[in-house]
């Protein structure tokens, strides 16, 4: 992963590039009276994957529990 902070533009940034080698993930997007400010991050394709199966974890893992608490069968 290469953080490279706020970064400018001319043009308004997509939330998420990918491209042969890397995904780029562009998030707190907001416009400015010289074009476009935001936060860059770069992964490699495989970090991302990782990144985002342990997301998938944490969150079925949450809907788990939500569902033992309030009693609900999750299918």
């Amino acid at each position: 992963m290469t953080d490279y902070g706020i970064v400018k533009s001319a043009v308004r940034p997509e939330a998420k590039v990918v491209d042969e080698y890397s995904v780029w993930v562009n998030t707190d997007i907001a416009e400015t009276a010289d074009g476009w400010e935001y936060h860059m991050v770069q992964y490699s394709k495989d970090e991302y994957i990782k990144l985002m199966d342990e997301a998938n974890q944490k969150a079925q893992a949450d809907l788990e529990y939500i569902a033992m608490m309030t009693e609900v069968e999750l299918e």
